[in-house]
């Protein structure tokens, strides 16, 4: 090559191939030289010898050994083909080719002796191209598009890099030249050609294996466990089973999580760290207007020792709680809401949206009692340092509520603004205000150590002096106050530390901020605290008369001191001092005067700052945070309307809404302008957030539900409810009327979520108590023994789909009524048809819709009969399981004798479980499947699934959460949007060929079946059915009491089952005004009177009531002819033989007597409401089944509902107490 330096080329083979011994493959060989001439690859005649190991950092790594090729004698000779030139003077010092897979979905393994798959041989790296340069290739293969993609991959320009993907060239000395036997990583090595495997290099994701690797998208937004979770990456188990492969979710951006084509909402995204968001707001409104005018007044109170015990006792309880807190924000992600979100994921939606709104509403009302502190404030400053202050419109300072209305109406329409404007701006106009209060706080500091005027000693300042605080350590309680009463009183001023929680939502990262900054924010609050104190008691008195003139009297030495006795001491307030002064009483000192700090301070204003300071933050803190809590649950609709208030705006989804809301009940509040009535409820609202905060620490570690993992380890579940227990005395302490009214509250707003059963599923200790709770009670029932007394019919009902077969589930629901175990069970004979999770999930969703208290279960079996069996065998758990079955008659048994014979065996296994039997008959039948639309196919259309499968999910945090379904057109049509129409996930647009090319093979899947979910019923065509067809489904049904009787035909002693049943049913609504009519058999004629009174004592007994006791004396009489011939004309229908002739024979009496039990049936029973009678037993081989079932054919036919019942002979029944 012209012009370039020979010794840079440096040459050898490599190839890079997924089936190896392929004739399909693009080979690439530097540009002849004089030192490199054209050659075959199979020669070897350079030297120089090359090795192959993957890169790292673009750093040349250690020198591999591998091994000889495989490939030896296998490459083709090479044929010309020049590569674009690159521009003059460029130079490529790594020409580096990355070829991936493009077609095969399929991994061959190298040992495949013939292959078309594509190949790759690049035979020259590190090439310095000049003017001149070219290459060699040669590209076989009949797929046009596969040679396309590959020449896309070898024509690149000169002026740009082609960087390597899987490996680097680095040159091996001479002295390594003999081990080139070696392999590794599979890339072998054989003289100057070095080959590598791409099978071992291409993504593992995507091309070796359908499975997910590990990621955090796949976890994100689970909102159950099961079908109704957001799948994001993460395959299903039918698209890693299924043979030809499905369409898996292949990766978008992980760094969003969202296809590219998601809308960004404008503006700029404001997230605080600790500091900001937590530690400054719990700073400013802990140091709160509690700070200046009750710390001095609580140390005059309780004296130095017991005020700090009630500082100390107020910052434990805070310690306590924030502490559980850490412990909760800490246990996965949380989201806007501060302490609603918290307490709703950690109690569940009854706790959480009762404090929510209560949460919402104290904030309101609070936002309005720290502007009117601030407003008062203002005035008293404005009267105490403006000469003449005549108010604003009340020259009156004792009637200045205008004057506060106006001042308050002003500050609130500012702080709106200030909020609407935008958190950055909120944050900026708090660090003004912390400043403001530092500034204060270092002036009362400060003041202490400055001489003051004889006016400021005569108010009792003294400066530092051992005297006043050995004065000051004693408590000096005046006007009935204790120790618990200033506790009550003070501890409302260290209930800010959720100031910083109800921020969640804008902070970075809430599970390190929240923790970190709260704790902080109560450490140096506390510290403040205490310091501040020591300091009252060591330069403040506790009473004081304020008259600067005595104060000069009693400290100038040169009036005598007689003449002092005429005057009282400026700090003697004693009954004596104050008949001097003519009666009046001290107004100042620490007891009595709450500008004490300003007195104390240097410069007196910068107290006042540090008020408005104190007020303002707070109110903005309130403005701030009750629109966000109010947001949040109206994101969780748990209250009717509310949803209004959850939409957000701007890039921070600021609740503007909710902004106004608070803005209008505040300016309420502040138009009352008196708010001292309720300042105790607000304390109390806050305290209760604290005791739920702590007890849903201590109830999710009993419960020990492995989701419960905080990453905040310092926590103990006994501490927090000692801290419950704490935060609910401190309630009673502060007021114990307004605690009652909170808890009273509470209650209210809990039982109305309760029993309004929203559509939250949040993974709450509460869900995780429900299972604690029915494992040991169920646990409990296992160890507990049988008995009679106890006997409750516990029943599996062979119903196959309950929404198919709607009677004979109401039926069953009548005699369980949430008291019982009811099971519906379902067969299906033919496994793979439908996906049983689905099914399992929404029948059981039909169930409860229709108001019916059961379970369903369905088993995959080759028939009928071997599922029933498993059923009986497997349905329930210990002594939770059924003891009872219920079928209903098999009214086409004459034509499907198969499927009667399947029936009967199913009979005496039920028998052969000691199960009793029920067999309920009622006209019209009990299977509507024809008439109802009971079940959806969902998924059917390859079209319809690959859009589906498009549908993605913003997963990641400030995206919002979404839950897309497609449901079917008949239940969009029907207003549903259940879970359970989605199907196997969604996956993210992905525009690979690859892609492409395996979604457009994808095999169509069995398909999804769901239960429909519907209060009401319609038919196939989606018309109303037929009013005969809907009183048929529906009678069973509440809302239609029956009058009249309930016939007990009480054939044969079963144990007392067929007794107990139709009495079950007469206590239920439906069938309450039935009176029971029982009919017994009898032995002789003579003796229907005697039996007929055993009978009624014996149901005295049992304390049944009946209308009336009969006896059936002639049973065995010869049925009529007309009986006779209806039986006859059953058996005719049946195939000649089906009924052996010796059957007949044998059971021929029996046969009467089940035709005069029919002939009595029909006289007595017809217009009966209900008949409950003993079902004939079926003896083993002594009856074949098509002759037992046209006993209770007959005996059954033209009859009010009839339910054939058999007990398994044991009581359960008794008369004993």
């Amino acid at each position: 090559m012209p012009g370039a330096d020979s010794s840079t080329h440096q040459t050898y083979g490599s190839k890079i191939s997924d089936k190896p011994y392929s004739n399909n493959c693009v080979e690439v060989h530097p540009t002849p030289t004089k030192d490199h001439p054209y050659r075959s690859v199979n020669n070897h005649p350079s030297p120089r010898k090359y090795n192959i190991h993957p890169p790292s950092n673009n750093l040349p790594s250690p020198t591999k050994k591998v091994s000889s090729s495989p490939f030896k004698n296998k490459i083709p000779p090479l044929l010309s083909h020049p590569l674009s030139s690159p521009k003059k003077g460029d130079e490529k010092l790594s020409a580096r080719f990355s070829l991936r897979r493009v077609l095969s979905a399929e991994i061959e393994p190298p040992a495949a002796p013939q292959s078309t798959g594509a190949c790759l041989y690049v035979i020259s790296e590190n090439v310095k191209v000049g003017e001149e340069g070219g290459a060699i290739q040669k590209m076989g293969g009949e797929d046009k598009e596969e040679r396309n993609q590959t020449q896309a991959l070898l024509d690149q320009k000169g002026t740009k890099k082609v960087k390597a993907a899987r490996f680097q060239v680095a040159q091996v000395d001479k002295d390594e030249e003999e081990t080139d036997h070696q392999e590794e990583n599979g890339y072998t090595h054989h003289g100057q050609d070095t080959v590598q495997f791409t099978q071992y290099a291409k993504s593992l994701r995507y091309y070796l294996t359908r499975e997910a690797l590990p990621a955090e998208s796949n976890y994100r937004n689970l909102m159950s466990f099961g079908r109704n979770s957001v799948k994001g990456q993460r395959p299903t188990v039918e698209q890693l089973r299924d043979e030809e492969g499905m369409p898996i979710n292949q990766k978008g951006s992980e760094e969003d999580g969202t296809d590219g084509n998601t809308g960004k909402l404008k503006g700029k995204v404001v997230k605080f760290g600790w500091i900001e968001g937590v530690y400054m707001r719990c700073l400013l409104n802990i140091w709160g207007v509690m700070l200046f005018l009750r710390l001095t007044w609580v140390i005059g109170q309780c004296g130095m020792v017991q005020g700090l015990l009630v500082l100390t006792t107020a910052n434990i309880v805070t310690v306590i709680t924030t502490v559980s807190m850490s412990a909760v924000c800490t246990n996965g992600q949380i989201k806007g809401g501060g302490v609603y979100f918290m307490i709703s994921r950690a109690l569940g939606p009854e706790f959480g949206g009762a404090i929510g709104l209560m949460f919402t509403l104290a904030n309101s009302i609070a936002v309005a009692m720290y502007i009117i502190g601030f407003a008062e404030s203002l005035l008293d400053m404005l009267q105490e340092y403006v000469p003449g202050w005549a108010g604003i419109v009340e020259p009156d300072f004792a009637y200045r509520l205008n004057d506060i209305r106006i001042i308050g109406c002003i500050t609130l329409v500012m702080i709106l603004i200030l909020a609407i404007v935008g958190m950055e701006w909120v944050t900026r106009v708090q660090k003004g205000l912390l400043v403001l209060l530092l500034c204060s706080q270092v002036d009362f500091i400060i003041g202490t150590f400055i001489p003051k005027s004889d006016e400021s000693y005569a108010k009792g300042f003294t400066g530092w002096s051992i005297e006043t605080v050995s004065s000051n350590i004693q408590p000096h309680y005046e006007s009935e106050q204790s120790f618990f009463s200033v506790f009550a009183v003070f501890f409302p001023a260290v209930t800010g530390i959720v100031a910083g929680a109800n921020l969640s939502g804008d902070l970075k990262d809430p599970a390190v901020a929240i923790p970190k900054g709260t704790l902080l924010a109560i450490g140096t609050t506390y510290f403040t605290y205490i310091v501040y104190g020591i300091v009252t008691a060591f330069v403040y008195t506790t009473k004081a008369s304020g008259i600067a003139e005595e104060y000069s009297i009693w400290t100038n030495d040169s009036i005598p001191d007689e003449d002092k006795l005429l005057v009282p001491r400026w700090d003697d307030c004693s009954a004596e001092a104050v008949a001097m002064r003519n009666g009046t009483e001290c107004r100042y000192g620490t007891l009595f005067d709450q500008q004490t700090m300003a007195v104390i301070s240097f410069t007196g204003y910068l107290i006042y700052g540090g008020c408005y300071a104190a007020t303002l933050s707070s109110a903005i803190a309130s403005l701030v945070g009750a629109p966000r809590v109010l947001q949040a649950l109206a994101k969780d609709k748990l209250y009717p309307k509310i949803e209004f208030f959850a939409p957000g705006f701007g890039a921070n989804n600021d609740p503007v809404r909710g902004y106004v809301l608070v803005f209008f009940i505040s300016l309420g509040c502040i138009l009352i302008g008196e708010l001292n009535m309720v300042s105790s409820l607000l304390s109390n609202f806050f305290v209760a957030a604290y005791a739920l905060i702590n007890f849903s620490v201590f109830h999710a570690s009993i419960t020990k539900s492995p989701g419960w993992r905080p990453s905040f380890k310092y926590y103990s579940p006994w501490v927090s409810l000692l801290g419950t227990f704490l935060c609910v005395g401190v309630m009673f302490m502060m007021d114990w009327k307004t605690a009652l009214l909170t808890y009273l509250i509470t209650c209210i707003l809990y039982l109305y979520i309760y029993y309004r059963k929203p559509e939250a599923n949040w993974g709450s200790s509460a869900q995780a108590q429900v299972f604690v709770s029915a494992l040991k009670g169920l646990q409990n029932l296992t160890e507990t023994q049988d008995h009679v007394k106890n006997y409750r019919p516990k029943l599996l009902v062979l119903s196959g789909n309950p929404a198919q077969r709607p009677p004979l589930v109401d039926f069953a629901n009548l005699i369980t009524k949430k008291l019982s175990l009811l099971i519906c069970a379902h067969v299906v004979t033919d496994p793979g048809s439908k996906n049983l999770t689905v099914l399992k999930e929404s029948t059981q969703k039909w169930l409860n819709d229709h108001k019916i208290k059961g379970f369903y279960t369905v088993v995959e079996s080759g028939s009928w009969e071997e599922g029933a069996k498993s059923s009986l065998t497997l349905a329930g758990l210990g002594k939770l399981s059924p003891n009872c079955i219920l079928m209903g008659f098999k009214s086409d048994w004459i034509t499907n004798l198969s499927e009667l014979q399947e029936y009967f065996n199913v009979i005496h296994a039920a028998f052969d479980h000691n199960l009793g039997i029920g067999i309920l008959r009622v006209r019209g039948g009990l299977d509507f499947s024809e008439h109802v639309t009971s079940e959806e196919t969902v998924g059917a259309d390859l079209e319809d699934e690959l859009e589906r499968r498009r549908e993605s999910v913003d997963l990641l945090e400030g995206k919002g959460d979404a839950d897309i379904t497609k449901d079917s057109e008949e239940s969009s049509k029907n207003g549903e949007a259940e879970a359970d129409a989605k199907e196997g996930g969604e996956i993210r647009k992905n525009s690979s060929s690859f892609a492409k090319l395996e979604a457009l093979t994808m095999p169509k899947r069995r398909l999804r079946t769901r239960t429909v979910s519907r209060a009401t019923y319609d038919g196939k065509d989606g018309n109303p059915l037929d009013k005969k067809i809907m009183d048929n489904i529906t009678q069973f049904q509440h809302g239609t009491k029956k009058k009249g009787f309930i016939d007990v035909w009480w054939m044969y002693d079963d144990g007392g089952l067929t007794l107990l049943l139709p009495y079950i049913l007469s206590t239920r609504q439906m069938f309450s005004e039935c009176s029971l009519r029982v009919f017994t058999l009898g032995n002789r004629k003579d003796d229907l009177d005697r039996d007929t009174r055993n009978m009624a004592a014996l149901l005295a007994k049992f304390r049944i009531d009946f209308s009336d006791v009969i006896v059936i004396p002639d049973v065995t009489k010869r049925a009529t002819d007309d009986t006779r011939q209806e039986h006859r004309q059953i058996l005719d229908s049946l195939p000649e033989g089906t009924i052996p002739e010796d059957d007949l024979a044998t059971n021929k009496e029996k046969t009467n007597r089940h035709l005069r039990l029919a002939e009595l049936l029909r006289q007595h029973s017809k217009e009966s409401q209900l008949i409950v009678m003993t079902l004939p037993m079926p003896r083993k081989g002594s009856v074949c089944p098509a002759l037992y079932m046209s006993w209770l054919d007959i005996m059954t036919r033209d009859l009010p509902p009839t339910l054939l019942v058999r007990g398994n002979q044991t009581s359960v029944l008794t008369f004993y107490s």
